[in-house]
């Protein structure tokens, strides 16, 4: 369907330059970029900490577990580890369900 508008149009429509095509692209780049630093890497930096952690962790160590017990450490195996979570009351939990080591003589208070 030919219009002999259209063709008018066509021709008189300006030639200039409009910006480059992958302009449109820069919001989504700098929107990964800033998913990258303020999401991505602190995680990743986290879960690298947590690592080194689990690696060190030895015999007599207090733990905090993923379910929000504090447990010392009896025994470490491969992928298990051996709690005591109150005298008499041991058990035996997964590595990874570990959610940090805590340092010995425990966190400051608050209010110091």
């Amino acid at each position: 369907m030919y219009h002999p508008l259209l063709s008018t149009l066509a021709q008189a429509a300006p030639a200039g330059d409009g910006p480059p095509t992958w302009t449109g692209f820069l919001p989504l780049i700098a929107m990964v970029a800033v998913f990258w630093f303020l999401i991505l890497r602190p995680q990743m930096k986290r879960q690298k900490e947590l690592q080194n952690k689990l690696g060190g962790l030895k015999k007599g160590d207090q733990v905090l577990t993923g379910g929000g017990f504090l447990a010392k450490v009896i025994k470490i195996d491969e992928h298990y580890v051996d709690l005591e979570l109150a005298p008499n009351v041991k058990v035996k939990a997964l590595k990874s369900t570990i959610a940090d080591v805590v340092p010995p003589g425990g966190a400051a208070p608050a209010n110091d």
